[in-house]
């Protein structure tokens, strides 16, 4: 194997730095992600049609399209439209949060409707008003089933951030690109790239591992 480290090794440091932007888009985007995935969950499971046909049909695009598209459309679009310039950061943002929210929002749903009816009506007989009920007695039990589900999810955005790369965010992915680019070798940078969101996504496991080995120690 051709492989030679040598020029890569002083740029090692400078790939490495693309780690603080790629952990501030995941972060920005889980949040935002999250907090719309549980409108969207409730909007789902609600009674009110038009909010359950919008969420579905929010789901439906969000899922059924290429996540680079929709992140070219807001980046390209945005400005288009509004005549309003969008950098590559909150760009990337606004397109995994929107995106992972149709995720997050099925994966909530489908916990808030494993838990027993029983409890709903329980909470409704003693008269705990509906947002109540949700807020402290259904999602946290919801949150507690689904957790490993939501991990995947956030380690899932985690590797799929590297598309920033077609916007120009200086990630991981760009500066190993930009490496490769000068010295004139792309395997070795690429490999140092894969390395680093290895080491990553293990370190988002083992947190998961241990929010979920809390969670049920608390039970």
């Amino acid at each position: 194997m051709n492989l030679d480290f040598s020029q890569i090794v002083p740029s090692i440091p400078f790939i490495v730095e693309g780690v603080i932007v790629t952990l501030k888009i995941v972060i920005f985007a889980v949040l935002l992600g999250f907090a719309l995935g549980v409108v969207l969950a409730l909007m789902k499971i609600g009674r009110i049609k038009v909010l359950a046909w919008f969420a579905d049909a929010y789901t439906s695009v969000f899922r059924g399209t290429p996540l680079v598209l929709q992140l070219v459309l807001i980046y390209f679009g945005i400005p288009q439209l509004t005549g309003v310039d969008i950098g590559p950061f909150p760009s990337a943002v606004i397109a995994f949060g929107l995106n992972s929210a149709a995720y997050v929002s099925e994966i909530i749903r489908a916990g808030i409707l494993a838990i027993d009816k029983g409890q709903r009506e329980a909470a409704l007989a003693l008269g705990i008003p509906y947002k109540l009920m949700m807020r402290d007695i259904i999602l946290p039990q919801a949150l507690k089933n689904i957790l490993p589900a939501l991990m995947n999810e956030f380690i899932t955005l985690t590797k799929e951030s590297a598309v920033v790369t077609v916007i120009g965010a200086m990630d991981v992915m760009r500066r190993a690109y930009i490496v490769g680019g000068q010295v004139y070798r792309y395997i070795e940078p690429l490999l140092i790239a894969g390395l680093i969101y290895y080491v990553l996504v293990m370190l988002l496991t083992l947190l998961g591992k241990a929010l979920e080995g809390r969670l049920r120690k608390s039970d």
